[in-house]
């Protein structure tokens, strides 16, 4: 299985890359696939199945409405996120669906759109799309959103064969092992040997100013956390805090990272914070790998470039490809997907992709860049998927501003070391992966267990 870096991190909306983003992209596969065959004209009828973890919290996600836009024919790295809420509106009053962006269909919201309380056995945010024509289903496909907006259909869940890309890449990995062996054969940073396969698919230039547009998109989702204000929806009434905490810290002066370490770690905590009250809010978004713990990353590269007055774009660039070196691993080795191995998987990764990635700017060996990301990853393991209400809101905003804070401590305290550590970062995967098999279904994104049934109790 070939990744890209770009494959983790991609522009799309909130609040989930699982439960949002994934969705939406699977229900526009599935409009591909009646335009390919030439029955998208003969539709009369659409039926939304969701299952598992979709079920569970896909209302407070968003899937729902997801699935729908996906429906009319837009993609979550395009659609404007402001135009959801009143087209959802015009569906609910009227009754039609605009398949495509133009066909009708009639869609009875209670006989359409079903939330079915059973998993199917591949993997737990699964749904199932179907057309209708004269009482008979006309095309009906499977889809899983495995985590990080990545969908695979029930074809390739069959063969178990995650992505059908078979690129060939000059320095292919599946282990931190492997990853390190070929770099000190073959004298590369990790950058570069990421960036050596990413050529595979596109020229350097593109690679660059593809990853260029990815931190200005983060750099706009910061931005605009700090514009909002007000309380973010879904029903549980919680403040916009990054707007207030920035014209405090503007307040201070201008901060220094040597001087004042306390004072530069508010800063991660607010570029944190942005990101994911944004998420919540369902606004636009980097998957980073996912959205819940999509503030991690940013709020590290933020204080990278915020901090360091050399800092340049071929920072942005390396720091991405550092960061993508791990988050390769752990999704091939284990998940990065809450639903499957809780927030380990989504916050964990995260956390060891931002270690690593300021490890590799900073001029971490290799080695060194290995172990801060096994420190990020190993210090959130057997972390639950609990949010409140079913809303990556509670505990997921405050939690990516603590992750974001523990990623900076991994990679100083790797760069203090020479590489060798105890522990490998596969041992740390293989942990994260089997402590997920072992966790209970109700700690995995469901809202039935943890912080989720405690906030409730209280």
């Amino acid at each position: 299985m070939a990744i890209s870096v770009f494959d983790l991190f991609k522009i799309g909306i909130g609040p989930s890359s699982s439960h949002t983003v994934g969705p939406m992209r699977a229900a526009v596969l599935f409009l591909g696939a009646l335009r390919e065959r030439g029955l998208l004209e003969a539709v009369e009828r659409l039926e939304v199945r969701l299952y598992g973890s979709l079920a569970a919290t896909g209302v407070g996600h968003g899937t729902d409405s997801a699935v729908i836009m996906g429906l009319m024919g837009e993609w979550p790295d395009r659609i404007d996120p402001s135009l959801i809420g009143p087209r959802m509106s015009a569906l609910r009053s009227s009754g039609e669906l605009l398949l495509d962006g133009r066909l009708i269909v009639p869609f009875d919201w209670a006989r359409d759109m079903l939330l079915l309380d059973e998993n199917l056995p591949y993997h737990p945010n699964a749904m199932t799309l179907s057309a209708w024509v004269d009482g008979a289903v006309l095309h009906q496909d499977t889809y899983y959103s495995v985590g990080g907006g990545f969908v695979v259909d029930a074809a390739q869940a069959a063969t178990g064969q995650l992505d059908q890309d078979a690129s060939v890449l000059p320095y292919d990995f599946s282990s931190a092992a492997e990853l390190l062996e070929l770099c000190q054969r073959h004298q590369l940073r990790v950058s570069e040997l990421m960036l050596a396969n990413e050529k595979v698919w596109r020229p350097e230039a593109d690679i660059r100013s593809g990853l260029l547009r990815i931190w200005q998109a983060m750099q706009e989702c910061v931005a605009n956390g700090l514009r909002h204000e007000g309380i973010l929806p879904g029903g549980l009434n919680v403040k916009r805090r990054a707007a207030r905490l920035h014209r405090s810290l503007q307040e201070l002066g201008k901060p220094n990272v040597i001087g004042s370490t306390l004072s530069a770690m508010e800063w991660v905590n607010l570029y944190a914070l942005a990101v994911n009250e944004e998420n919540a809010a369902g606004g636009r978004m980097v998957t980073a790998p996912t959205n819940g713990a999509a503030g991690i990353v940013p709020a590290v590269l933020h204080y990278y470039m915020r901090f360091n007055p050399d800092a340049c774009d071929d920072d942005v660039v390396n720091f991405f490809l550092g960061a993508a070196a791990v988050g390769i691993l752990c999704k091939k080795n284990a998940s990065i997907s809450g639903a499957e191995v809780g927030c380990q998987g989504e916050v964990g990764s995260a956390c060891a992709m931002a270690a690593a990635g300021l490890a590799e700017v900073l001029g971490a060996s290799p080695g060194q860049l290995e172990n801060a990301a096994e420190i990020g990853l190993e210090h959130n393991l057997g972390l639950t998927c609990d949010p409140v209400g079913g809303l990556v809101q509670v505990p997921c905003i405050e939690r990516n501003a603590i992750a974001a804070v523990k990623a900076i401590n991994a990679a100083q305290m790797a760069l203090r070391g020479d590489g060798e550590h105890f522990i490998s970062l596969d041992r740390v995967i293989r942990t994260m992966r089997d402590t997920g098999a072992d966790m209970h279904d109700k700690y995995k994104e469901t809202s039935r267990g943890g912080l989720a049934v405690s906030a409730i109790e209280c």
